[in-house]
């Protein structure tokens, strides 16, 4: 990459750096170029010619976004940590995916723009899936997950607290402790309502 390569690609992560930050504030309804361009001290010129229009900087943002996190969870679950730890850990990134993008703001984005919800979409599919079917089936093979259980199911299971992620965000908030909630919630999840077979 030679120097006029690398300062461009500087500049557009500071477009996307300030594109993710007004979306967390005010959601993509509410970005406006003027505000994206001082945000990310270029002009707004600079932006259209990057990105030739708002609608294409969020979505760019966004992918990138979900590329990072997709990457750096994969980079995680090569590492060879223990089920325990990468159940962990995913828990982890889904509290820290929602409170940088609640499930609402996700959803007002990709009903906004059906090539980014094409593409989450396939990411899902083709990088999500294949890591969490692997998880299951070396939890199977390791006793820590019930041979009674497919993938399929685990995957359906999911599905359903997505679904429903945003009710369950809105029941913690209510709660007295909302991480404690969520923990409890997760451990029906994994054990059920009977505790650990």
């Amino acid at each position: 990459m030679n120097g006029f390569e690398k300062r461009a690609q500087q500049i557009k992560e500071k477009i996307r750096g300030a594109t993710l930050e007004i979306l967390r504030e005010a959601g993509p309804g509410k970005l406006r170029i003027a505000d994206l361009s001082k945000r990310a001290g270029v002009s707004q010129v600079t932006i259209y010619n990057y990105f030739g229009s708002k609608e294409a900087v969020v979505r760019d943002a966004f992918k990138s976004y979900m590329d990072r996190a997709v990457e750096a969870f994969e980079a995680y679950m090569r590492e060879g940590h223990s089920m325990r730890e990468q159940i962990a850990h995913i828990l982890q990134l889904e509290k820290d995916s929602y409170r940088d993008f609640p499930p609402g703001l996700i959803k007002e984005m990709l009903a906004e723009d059906a090539e980014l919800a094409a593409y989450i979409d396939t990411l899902y599919k083709e990088r999500t899936v294949p890591w969490t079917v692997r998880l299951i089936e070396e939890g199977k093979a390791a006793g820590e997950i019930s041979g009674r259980v497919d993938a399929e199911h685990v995957l359906a299971f999911i599905q359903l607290y997505m679904n429903q992620y945003q009710t369950l965000l809105e029941m913690a908030e209510r709660s007295e402790d909302k991480d404690s909630f969520l923990e409890g919630m997760v451990h029906m999840f994994f054990y059920g309502v009977c505790g650990k077979e």
